[in-house]
C-alpha cells in the first residue's frame, strides 16, 4: 500500500496531481515558445512547439482521466 504523504494524499494521486501541473505549466512555457519563433520568422520551429503542445495536451488529458477514475 503506498504511504501518504504529510496532506493526506496517497503518493500515486500526488504523482499525478504532479505530472499535470508540470504539463500544464509547460503549456504556458511553450506559448511564450511560440510566440519568440514567429517574431524571429521561424515556422519550422513554430510548428514544432506546436507538436510539442498538441502532445502536452493529450498527455494531460490522460492524466486528468487517470486522477478523476482514482479520486
Amino acid at each position: 500500500m503506498a504511504q501518504e504523504t504529510a496532506t493526506r494524499t496517497r503518493d500515486e494521486h500526488y504523482d499525478v496531481v504532479s505530472v499535470l501541473y508540470h504539463m500544464l505549466q509547460e503549456g504556458d512555457t511553450v506559448d511564450r515558445y511560440i510566440a519568440d519563433a514567429q517574431e524571429a520568422g521561424d515556422d519550422e520551429l513554430v510548428q514544432f512547439f506546436r507538436e510539442v503542445q498538441q502532445v502536452d495536451r493529450e498527455r494531460a488529458q490522460r492524466a486528468k482521466q487517470l486522477l478523476k477514475a482514482r479520486l
